[in-house]
């Protein structure tokens, strides 16, 4: 296990490129709560992990938004837990999720939702499955890759590509259509009008009642 003091740090080479540390492994000053201004202490930094301690901490976003974006991260979920990555968060919907495409974070061995493919970690929630082999059981650490360029969106979990498409295009609009996202199944708990057309927004992190852990969050501003 690696030493707090070498968590969260970007190496020489990363800073030239313009790497930017989404958490320093102190505060998590960078984070704001979904149509808030400020940060639920619910969620915390402690030993160089940001992490949700319980349910009731809310969906939580960047203060800053991005256009194109390589982002790099590290998740863990407790047992039997659930979670997610959000990308092109606005705040126009009712939920964090409204428009948001998620990738997934669950512990595909004990949560229900592991009965549906597209649900299991690494996956395009509802609409593209990751493959098994990128999986790892609950209280591990994963490293995930989001490599968004207009519209084009990649996604790699454990080194394995989980995810390839373009949003907009006739692929994603046939999984849209088939996904509880679908505008012919908007309902008055969510309003998914929109979803997915953003191509700015920011990132955001699920609070689905369950204690989760980040850390090496960084991103590249590829504008």
């Amino acid at each position: 296990m690696p030493a707090v003091a070498e968590l969260n740090q970007l190496t020489d080479e990363e800073q030239q490129q313009g790497w930017e540390l989404l958490f320093n492994g102190s505060d998590m000053s960078q984070w704001r709560n979904f149509k808030r201004d400020d940060l639920n202490p619910k969620w915390v930094a402690e030993d160089g992990v940001m992490k949700l301690t319980e349910k009731g901490g809310g969906d939580i976003m960047t203060r800053k938004s991005y256009r194109n974006f390589d982002l790099r991260l590290e998740w863990k979920i407790s047992e039997g837990g659930n979670s997610g990555i959000f990308i092109l968060v606005d705040e126009a919907g009712r939920n964090i999720y409204s428009r948001a495409p998620e990738i997934q974070i669950l512990d595909n061995e004990r949560h229900s939702d592991n009965k549906i493919d597209s649900h299991r970690s690494g996956s395009l929630y509802d609409m593209i499955p990751s493959h098994p082999s990128s999986h790892k059981p609950a209280g591990e650490w994963n490293q995930v890759r989001i490599l968004f360029v207009d519209g084009f969106l990649q996604v790699w979990q454990n080194d394995v590509q989980t995810v390839t498409i373009t949003l907009g295009d006739s692929a994603w609009n046939t999984l849209l259509a088939a996904s509880k996202f679908s505008s012919s199944l908007m309902s008055f708990v969510s309003d998914f009008e929109g979803f997915g057309e953003g191509r700015e927004g920011h990132i955001g992190l699920q609070d689905h009642s369950d204690p989760v852990a980040f850390r090496n969050l960084k991103i590249l501003a590829l504008d």
